[in-house]
C-alpha cells in the first residue's frame, strides 16, 4: 500500500480508499425517497470486504449517511471496531442527503448539520469522524450558515477535518473565502466526479484544488463499473437497475465507447484488468489523494490495490486521453 497526506493536511491515508455505499440494507427506504439499494450487500456479505481492505492497508473509509439511509454507517461502524483500532483508520461520511421525510430532513442548515452528525457518530459508533463532507451544495441555505456550523462541529471534536463534493468551482471557491474570511475551518478534499469517461473536472476544479492544496478524492472513478470490463462484457445487477447509471454516462454513448476501446485495447496489451488501467491513470494525477472504489466482490478490492503498482508511459497516456470530447456537464 503507498500512502499520501490529504491535501496539505498532516492527515496520512492510503492511496486507495473503500467506498461503502454497496454495504447496507438492501430494502432500505425513506418515505418520499427515490432511492433504492437493491445491490446492496447485506452485513454478513460485506464484513469480509473491511477484513480484507484492512490487512491490504487500506485505512481510510467512505460512508455517508444517506447510504442505505444509516445502514451503511452502522455496518462500517461495527466492521471497523472489530478489525481495526480507531485511532488507525480514517472514517469519512457526509451530510446533505434527505434522512427522513418534512421539514428540515435535509440539507446544510445550522439546524441539520447538528442533528446528523450525532446520528452518525452514533450509527458509526464512535466519538468523532476524522473527515466530515457536505455531500452536495444547497442552494437553499446561506453558505455562511453552513460553514459556521460546520465549524462548530469541529471546534466540538466531533470531526477532525471537513470535506466537500461535487460542486461548482465558484461554489467551492465561495466556501473557501467564507471561512477564511470568519477564521472558521476550511474544507481540505473535494469528492468529485472524475474518471477517464468524464473529465470537465479538468476545466476548473482540479486546477483550483491543485492550487489550493485541497486533496482529491474521486469517486466513481471507474464510471459505475464501465470502465472495468472489456466494451463487450455484460453489465451488471447493479448496471440494469441504477437511475444514476443513466444519467451520468448516456448524454455521448459513442465518444464514451472509442474512450472505453482504448483502455480494453491498452489492457490487453499489458495483460492487465481494465480496472487497474482506469485507476492507474487517476492515480497518475498529483492532485488526486485516493480515488474512492466500491467493492462487492473480492477481486475488486484486490484489483484496485494492485493498481498502485501499474505505471504508464506517456504515450499510453496520451492514447487514452485522444478520444475524450468535451461532455455536458452532470447534474
Amino acid at each position: 500500500m503507498e500512502y499520501r497526506r490529504l491535501g496539505n493536511t498532516g492527515l496520512t491515508v492510503s492511496r486507495i480508499c473503500l467506498g461503502c455505499m454497496s454495504y447496507g440494507d438492501p430494502a432500505a427506504t425513506v418515505a418520499g425517497s427515490t432511492l433504492r439499494w437493491e445491490w446492496a450487500l447485506r452485513e454478513d456479505e460485506s464484513r469480509p470486504f473491511f477484513k480484507r481492505a484492512i490487512e491490504l492497508g487500506v485505512n481510510f473509509f467512505d460512508t455517508a449517511n444517506v447510504y442505505c439511509f444509516g445502514a451503511s454507517e452502522e455496518i462500517t461502524g461495527r466492521a471497523l471496531r472489530e478489525f481495526a483500532r480507531r485511532e488507525e483508520v480514517v472514517i469519512a461520511t457526509k451530510v446533505w442527503g434527505v434522512m427522513r421525510p418534512g421539514p428540515n430532513g435535509g440539507g446544510l442548515s445550522r439546524k441539520a448539520i447538528l442533528h446528523e452528525i450525532d446520528a452518525s457518530l452514533k450509527r458509526l459508533g464512535t466519538d468523532y469522524v476524522d473527515l466530515y463532507q457536505i455531500h452536495r451544495w444547497d442552494d437553499a441555505t446561506p453558505i455562511e450558515e453552513t460553514m459556521e456550523a460546520l465549524h462548530d462541529v469541529v471546534r466540538m471534536g466531533k470531526a477532525r477535518y471537513l470535506g466537500a463534493s461535487s460542486m461548482r468551482a465558484w461554489q467551492f471557491a465561495k466556501a473557501q473565502h467564507v471561512a477564511e474570511k470568519h477564521g472558521w475551518t476550511r474544507f481540505v478534499s473535494m469528492q468529485n466526479h472524475y474518471n477517464l469517461l468524464y473529465r470537465e473536472e479538468e476545466r476548473e476544479m482540479v486546477p483550483l484544488c491543485r492550487d489550493q492544496g485541497v486533496g482529491l478524492l474521486p469517486w466513481s472513478p471507474l464510471a459505475r463499473g464501465a470502465l472495468a470490463r472489456a466494451p463487450e462484457a455484460k453489465g451488471t445487477s447493479r448496471s440494469g437497475t441504477d437511475r444514476v447509471i443513466k444519467i451520468l454516462y448516456s448524454s455521448m454513448p459513442e465518444a464514451d465507447q472509442r474512450v472505453l476501446a482504448g483502455v480494453d485495447k491498452l489492457a490487453k496489451t499489458r495483460n492487465l484488468p481494465h480496472a487497474q488501467i482506469a485507476l492507474a491513470w487517476l492515480l497518475r494525477n498529483d492532485a488526486v489523494t485516493a480515488p474512492i472504489i466500491g467493492a462487492t466482490k473480492m477481486e475488486h478490492l484486490e484489483v484496485a490495490v494492485g493498481a498502485l503498482g501499474v505505471p504508464l508511459s506517456g504515450d499510453e497516456v496520451t492514447a487514452l486521453e485522444a478520444p475524450y470530447v468535451a461532455h455536458p456537464v452532470a447534474p
